[in-house]
């Protein structure tokens, strides 16, 4: 769809969920492309129905309304983030967003095919400083390091990236997904087994080499990282 991203938008001062506001809209019959902002979040969720903390007026917190969507969409968020955090950013499988080894940005695709819609939500840590998070956030979030008068550009760029990242050739968005690998060779754990991260095939779906030789191909469901990231370098 050429529909540009972002239009209609709706901006809340202090809103529970930019998701939930997304998925209403969505139900009643919002157009794809439509934008819900808010300054503030006070029930943010994650993936694996944790909560996204971030303080107000600091962070990019955005959802988006789809009519058209891809298997690779929580692949397109990710790369479509990491494209403006810079040439550092790395990707967690599926789609959590690094920088230096720290959680910069989180993504929540929800939706209902059925209904032909889905919601695509973003927390992004823009202007984020770290006294600003509750201690057990402080040591794994990251940040851009900016000032909060860089979220409007810095939502405008997103959109910009989005747009590209939805509407380009599976193979191309593969390609930059594998480039910021975070996983890639790296010891990883998940709830039924134990492995070496081998990348991605052409489904998104994370390959890794077990210790008794087999190859797992997840599709869904957490995975840990085994040590630290980045790798310690000793010299």
């Amino acid at each position: 769809m050429s529909h540009r991203l972002g239009t209609p938008r709706l901006h809340l001062r202090s809103t529970d969920s930019t998701n939930e506001r997304a998925r209403t809209l969505a139900h009643a019959g919002a157009p794809h492309g439509t934008l819900v902002t808010a300054g503030e979040q006070t029930a943010g969720r994650g993936r694996q129905g944790r909560r996204w903390s971030a303080p107000p007026g600091r962070a990019l917190l955005m959802s988006l309304v789809l009519r058209s969507r891809g298997p690779l969409l929580p692949l397109e968020g990710a790369v479509a983030v990491a494209d403006i955090a810079g040439s550092e950013a790395a990707i967690k499988w599926p789609n959590d967003v690094l920088l230096h080894g720290r959680k910069l940005s989180g993504i929540l695709v929800e939706g209902r095919p059925q209904e032909g819609w889905a919601v695509i939500g973003i927390g992004l840590n823009v202007a984020v400083r770290p006294d600003d998070l509750p201690p057990e956030l402080r040591d794994s979030a990251a940040t851009l390091g900016l000032e909060p008068d860089a979220l409007e550009p810095t939502l405008e760029a997103l959109l910009v990236a989005l747009q590209r990242r939805l509407g380009e050739r599976a193979e191309t968005l593969l390609d930059a997904y594998r480039k910021r690998d975070a996983l890639l060779g790296r010891e990883v754990r998940w709830q039924h087994g134990a492995g070496v991260a081998a990348g991605i095939d052409g489904d998104g779906r994370l390959l890794v080499d077990c210790h008794d030789g087999t190859r797992a191909v997840l599709d869904a469901g957490e995975v840990h990282l085994v040590g630290r990231y980045p790798p310690s370098s000793e010299a």
